[in-house]
């Protein structure tokens, strides 16, 4: 008896650990994942980490659970923070639930990522100003340090703003991925902003 109750508290401990592990990880980690993604930790990888991590939270998912379309800035030289947003939403082209669109971004912006849900089809609109390319461009230039780049993005205030847009139906989420972006902006005409 005493065996089993120590057996199902491990387990319990250890599925604890697991689940807290894939979501809190530290700053030298996020640098060690989006090194080995990327090739190198830039300054435009951990654009995308609060975003995925904000999506993760509003959305309630977990690992897995969401879809991703990112659309980068005509000015912008990579779309290196989807990167940041994959990680950080357990989200792959492996899956099929990461894409980076052909169609670019509005101007003035320097990235614009969907995120949806798979489950209840509930999705989220997440927009970096383009104002942001000078100075994510200086760090990359002025600080060579990844951990004193990732500190410097990710203590930036304002540095996107969300908002609601409107759910897939149930069981047509993934396929619809490709939607144009202007069709998703004016898919729902009581989105609101969040942030």
């Amino acid at each position: 008896m005493r065996t089993n109750v120590r057996l199902v508290l491990f387990a319990a401990l250890l599925l604890s650990y697991a689940s807290s592990a894939a979501r809190a990880e530290t700053p030298e980690e996020w640098i060690k994942l989006g090194a080995r993604v990327h090739g190198g930790f830039g300054a435009f990888i951990p654009v995308g980490i609060p975003i995925g991590e904000d999506a993760v939270r509003r959305l309630n998912a977990q690992p897995r659970e969401l879809a991703v379309i990112y659309y980068s800035g005509e000015k912008v030289p990579c779309a290196c923070s989807v990167d940041g947003v994959m990680l950080a939403v357990g989200a792959s082209p492996g899956q099929g639930t990461v894409q980076v669109a052909a169609e670019k971004s509005p101007p003035g912006t320097f990235a614009v990522v969907i995120i949806r849900n798979r489950k209840t089809g509930e999705g989220l609109k997440y927009t970096v100003a383009e104002s942001w390319l000078p100075q994510l461009s200086k760090i990359n230039a002025t600080i060579l340090e990844p951990l004193a780049r990732y500190n410097s993005v990710m203590n930036a205030a304002d540095l996107f703003t969300v908002e609601s847009i409107a759910k897939w139906r149930i069981g047509r989420g993934p396929e619809r991925l490709n939607r144009p972006l202007s069709q998703l902006e004016d898919s729902d005409p009581k989105r609101h902003k969040l942030r």
